[in-house]
């Protein structure tokens, strides 16, 4: 429930950027998807070498969109939506200022190609985790808000896939880096999944334009939950096939049952909500591609991108530009209209990606390349409209 907020009065800033949680973060954190997707595809499609020695080019493209953008753009999330639940400020300022450098040292420390400073990014990594969770966790405990403390526990346990992917970077844990990438990548499903449950139908049912009551199902919720956690445990440490067919296809069914209960015609007038239908779709292909998987009938990047690229990649952008409307005072029902082409870009790509290479791999290069290119674009029309948003005040003079 959201707290009303005791905010003194004070002047407002002409240069906002550091007001609130989500204002930082969803702008570099969109920047460096834009930078990392271009080195990557640098990389990977013109066999440029990457500046980065201490690690492979996978391990670093999948950490960089896993840990850096995904959990960078959920750090600006988390901070902004705390405030509301809470009623108590978050981050701002210089303490916003620091948390936000750890997060970019850590993102540009690798890239020098040094052996030492990359032992620095993995410090500032876990320093970001940490104090994250601490500023999340001081007003949640203050208001006495308990059932928040799962949000606090899923960013534990990224702290902890972390501490393997890096302990895997130094060959210390063999498979650390396999364990704590896909990890991460669950560990964000269900962090997502957690906010989608609160905020789709609340967006949905203020956003459409009509009245409407949308169905949330308690046993959908607990299976979904346990569904998740088996397919993590079996998929990443124990390697059972079967168990992990089996999570899958009951993920993708139970979450079919959820979105199915948060369907209404109208949403498809509005890119605001039909880009976060068609992302959650996405989650459910993957779990689909994943169980049909058994059959070892592609390659198992095909869901994982189901889950990151189209998944990940069109939640976050969907809910990043109706946040950043919504707190800085600007309507939700007149979205900027290049929303319209950021969302089908995004969504172009996730079926370059992921559905035609089920089809036929002949292309699979050309399809890496322009979903590369189709991220790079989407993200870059965004931030083109919304750079000005981030970091200006708030269009009704109040602040934040």
């Amino acid at each position: 429930m959201q707290q009303p907020i005791n905010l003194t009065q004070q002047p407002i800033k002409k240069f906002a950027l550091f007001e609130l949680g989500f204002r930082p973060f969803f702008l570099f954190a969109s920047l460096f998807s834009i930078i990392a997707t271009g080195i990557w595809m640098a990389n990977y499609v013109f066999a440029w070498p990457l500046p980065v020695s201490s690690i492979t080019a996978i391990a670093w493209h999948g950490h960089e969109m896993v840990f850096g953008y995904a959990v960078g753009i959920t750090a600006g999330f988390l901070l902004t939506a705390v405030r509301n639940w809470t009623g108590i400020n978050t981050l701002k300022g210089w303490p916003l200022l620091l948390l936000v450098t750890s997060w970019l040292l850590a993102r540009l420390l690798p890239l020098t190609n040094s052996a030492e400073l990359f032992v620095w990014a993995a410090v500032f990594d876990q320093l970001f985790l940490l104090a994250l969770s601490a500023a999340l966790l001081r007003p949640i405990i203050k208001v006495k808000q308990w059932r928040q403390l799962f949000i606090i526990f899923k960013l534990l346990l990224l702290l902890a896939a972390n501490t393997l992917y890096y302990l895997g970077a130094f060959q210390v844990v063999p498979q650390g880096i396999s364990w704590g990438l896909y990890s991460g990548v669950y560990l964000e499903l269900a962090l997502i999944f957690t906010l989608a449950r609160r905020v789709m139908p609340f967006f949905i049912e203020r956003g459409i334009g009509y009245q409407v009551e949308l169905k949330n199902r308690a046993w959908v919720d607990i299976g979904s939950m346990l569904a998740l956690i088996s397919l993590w445990l079996s998929d990443v440490f124990f390697n059972i096939d079967t168990i992990t067919a089996l999570s899958a296809l009951a993920l993708a069914l139970l979450h079919s049952i959820r979105l199915s209960g948060w369907y209404s015609h109208g949403i498809w007038k509005k890119p605001l909500l039909w880009v976060l239908f068609i992302a959650y779709g996405h989650f459910i292909l993957g779990f689909a591609l994943q169980a049909l998987n058994y059959f070892d009938l592609y390659s198992p990047s095909l869901p994982l991108h189901a889950y990151t690229y189209g998944g990940i990649g069109m939640m976050t952008l969907g809910m990043i530009a109706r946040v950043s409307l919504g707190h800085t005072g600007r309507s939700i029902q007149q979205p900027p209209s290049i929303l319209f082409w950021c969302f089908l870009l995004l969504f172009l790509g996730a079926v370059v990606r992921v559905v035609i290479p089920i089809i036929n791999l002949d292309y699979y290069l050309y399809c890496i390349a322009i979903s590369q290119l189709c991220w790079i674009s989407s993200f870059g029309l965004f931030l083109s409209k919304y750079l000005i948003i981030f970091i200006k005040p708030r269009v009704d003079g109040q602040p934040g």
